[in-house]
């Protein structure tokens, strides 16, 4: 699926608002900060067996994540600081939902196999950018073939969390238990199909 390597299409959507935050006094950083509070909400949400709050809190944390690098760019307060804490923001509330998804509605072993899948399909990418290069950066935004490999990165995992909790709310399609091992399955493929487009591409480049 890899809804960022569709970034430019989906960013009409919320770019909108971001211009409007922009005229306010927020700063993009206290934007990252909201989406981690709404998201460690959801979390809490899910662990006291609420899927259709946690659900709602989790789209407003997404949204809200979107929102932080428009409002940047549009103030021209787009610091190297604000990307990074972007990044970490993202992966400390991905890590939450799926902890107390994942003792909630899973098992011990299957939270920690998707916690630990989850954070390293996102950091085989810096690592990767860090020993291996990239192609370009615009805006602070890295714009390389490897952002387009893996099928199942953090947009995908946030959206199916919705669905899913919404499906366990209605009792339906196994709900938040059954979601979960497919978020842990194709969170674990698409590290690999990360690893192996690295292998393939790079495995005979000697320093």
């Amino acid at each position: 699926m890899n809804l960022t390597s569709k970034r430019k299409s989906i960013k009409k959507v919320y770019e909108p608002v971001g211009v409007l935050l922009a005229r306010t006094r927020i700063t993009p950083n206290i934007i990252t900060v909201i989406s981690v509070i709404i998201g460690i909400l959801a979390a809490v949400s899910f662990y006291k067996e609420k899927p259709l709050i946690g659900a709602a809190l989790v789209f407003i944390s997404g949204f809200f994540d979107l929102l932080d690098g428009v409002v940047a760019r549009e103030k021209e307060r787009a610091s190297k600081f604000g990307a990074v804490f972007d990044w970490l923001a993202d992966k400390f509330v991905d890590g939450f939902l799926l902890f107390f998804i994942g003792i909630t509605y899973s098992t011990p072993y299957l939270t920690a196999l998707a916690i630990t899948a989850s954070m390293l399909h996102t950091f085989i990418k810096p690592v990767a950018y860090a020993e291996i290069g990239f192609s370009n950066r615009q805006k602070g935004k890295i714009d390389d073939p490897l952002e387009g490999i893996g099928f199942f990165g953090r947009p995908e995992t946030l959206l199916t969390i919705i669905v899913f909790a919404i499906f366990e709310h209605f009792k339906i399609l196994g709900g938040l238990e059954f979601g979960f091992v497919i978020i842990t399955a194709l969170t674990t493929l698409s590290l690999l199909q990360r690893i192996v487009y690295l292998y393939i591409k790079y495995n005979k480049d000697y320093d």
